[in-house]
């Protein structure tokens, strides 16, 4: 897909980072500090109602069926979100594999949906976020979308999602990476957004902004001290 002009008027300076895992967990280590990233927090503060939600579905197609699954997911997301930044900067990636093709499809209908005519301007492709002290992660792209400052991330998936499914997770990931950009530049994040594709080409958007993303940001908090509260406890 030929990229069109994109507009990139403000410019931000994000630290330089490695990701590295530690007692099994992944964190950041950015100016000589390790931070835990914004997955680990949420796997390390799961509910018991999603822990038994994963474990039900791993019984449901067995252990080897669902490593295969979560794969083959992992893959096809990473080549998508190759081909996804290298349009938006303006670069080109190619992958003529099979999962390659797939993963191109996806991208182009995801490009044309959430980001062709709709991305005003461009803050930052996979920056690295920090939290001072806190938390760090990668968030997909920061900019104005659909006029707004928005924090997005691209998400693909097996089948359709609904909005309350991802209350847990999408929506605490995108209010995370909207308060480390606060935190670092002062500059309001009043909306997050999920662009969600499926192998079979099937578009949905997902946004949270208003009170709905004041809330979340709150919710994430709450998960911030919940991890560190466990790690004191197990200290």
């Amino acid at each position: 897909m030929q990229r069109r002009d994109l507009m990139k008027t403000r410019d931000f300076i994000y630290p330089t980072s490695s990701r590295q895992t530690q007692n099994g967990q992944r964190v950041y280590s950015v100016n000589g500090e390790a931070l835990p990233s914004v997955t680990t927090i949420l796997s390390a503060t799961k509910s018991d109602r999603e822990k038994q939600i994963l474990q039900d579905w791993k019984n449901r197609v067995g252990a080897k069926e669902a490593d295969k699954i979560r794969d083959a997911a992992a893959n096809r997301g990473s080549v998508m979100h190759r081909i996804i930044e290298g349009y938006i900067k303006g670069e080109r990636h190619l992958d003529m594999t099979e999962l390659g093709n797939t993963a191109h499809n996806m991208a182009d209908i995801l490009i044309e949906r959430a980001i062709e005519d709709r991305l005003q301007e461009i803050w930052g492709v996979e920056p690295t976020l920090v939290y001072k002290g806190l938390f760090a992660g990668q968030t997909d792209l920061v900019g104005i979308h659909a006029g707004v400052p928005s924090i997005c991330d691209h998400k693909n998936s097996n089948k359709p999602k609904r909005k309350e499914w991802l209350h847990d997770t999408y929506r605490l990931q995108l209010a995370a990476y909207a308060l480390a950009f606060e935190d670092m530049f002062g500059e309001h994040i009043p909306r997050g957004v999920n662009f969600v594709i499926t192998p079979g080409g099937y578009y949905q958007e997902f946004s949270w902004d208003g009170e709905e993303f004041r809330q979340a940001k709150y919710d994430w908090l709450r998960k911030v001290d919940q991890y560190y509260n466990q790690k004191k406890n197990k200290a």
